[in-house]
């Protein structure tokens, strides 16, 4: 087919990175101490490890491949950036009548908000995946080097202390 388009983007990956490849080109596994990685992108996503540079390539240059290079590009950032340093979210715990207290248990992986509005059960929230929280009343901490599971365990915790009706 003459005339396809290739859309490429490479990036220097630090020699401390250890960078494997998938069967099928297009799943990532990126290594660094005792953190990693690893993301299954897109069938038309390509790898290719060429010494120190980590090549990005898909096939075609329409609308939507442009769409899903550039998403794969900043997963590919983040996951590098999140090898170098954690991802923080903040959480703030406001409470208008009632105290709220909010605690997490690392052995269970699950936060426990007690006394929310005035509820005589407690909500739990079990979280997945190597997070680190801290808990100092009214401030919540979630790390993670994955932004993506910081930004969904910080995302559901909002989500289980939502008031309705």
């Amino acid at each position: 087919m003459a005339g396809v388009k290739k859309l490429e983007y490479s990036i220097e990956i630090s020699p401390d990175i250890t960078v494997k490849i998938g069967d099928k080109k297009n799943a990532i596994k990126m290594i660094k101490g005792n953190k990693e990685q690893k993301r299954i992108f897109h069938d038309n996503i390509i790898f290719e490890l060429d010494n120190n540079k980590l090549k990005v390539s898909i096939k075609g240059a329409k609308k939507d491949q442009r769409r899903i290079f550039g998403s794969v590009k900043s997963h590919i950032r983040n996951m590098l950036e999140g090898l170098g340093k954690d991802f923080e979210y903040e959480l703030e715990v406001c409470n208008a009548h009632f105290p709220i207290n909010v605690s997490f248990d690392k052995t269970k992986s699950e936060f426990m908000i007690k006394n929310f509005l005035g509820e005589k059960f407690p909500r739990i929230l079990k979280t997945k995946g190597a997070i680190e929280v801290e808990v100092k009343m009214p401030v919540i901490k979630i790390r993670a080097h994955d932004i993506e599971l910081a930004g969904q365990v910080a995302a559901d915790l909002e989500k289980v202390t939502k008031i309705r009706n």
